[in-house]
């Protein structure tokens, strides 16, 4: 079995799992929001919120990373190409998305941080990236 196609496919599984939970947080922050009044409903979702960014997101995160970097390391060459520098923008920015999903995770704790406007908005951002993402990938325009 060629390595490089097995790490590829850890990786793509990996990202899948961690777009699914930066899909889904949000979503989760929007009902929050909707809900902020309503005692059962917020410990409910505090819950879900918590076990989705620490033991689903954060997990495919890491992953996601160690095998991206493994890719890298196979394919050195890489880093000659401007496609992946902009790639690698991208993640960065999506890394500050994960993290500031953690963010407002804390501030539910106090109230409600933002609105439910916002956190649809907000939802709108990881597929953004995602097509970026994979268009720099598959086409490598530069």
């Amino acid at each position: 079995m060629d390595q490089y196609l097995f790490i590829k496919a850890l990786h793509i599984i990996a990202m899948v799992a961690w777009f699914a939970g930066l899909f889904y947080l949000p979503r989760l922050f929007v009902y929050h929001s909707i809900n902020a009044k309503k005692a059962e409903n917020t410990k409910m979702l505090r819950v879900m919120e918590y076990k989705l960014y620490y033991y689903i997101m954060h997990p495919a995160m890491l992953a996601t990373l160690v095998f991206g970097i493994w890719l890298l390391a196979l394919n050195p060459a890489w880093f000659q190409m401007g496609w992946l520098h902009a790639k690698l923008t991208l993640v960065a920015l999506l890394l500050v998305y994960h993290v500031s999903l953690g963010y407002f995770l804390k501030a539910f704790k106090t109230g409600t941080p933002k609105n439910e406007k916002f956190f649809r908005l907000y939802n709108e951002v990881p597929t953004l990236l995602l097509v970026a993402i994979i268009l720099l990938v598959e086409l490598q325009p530069f």
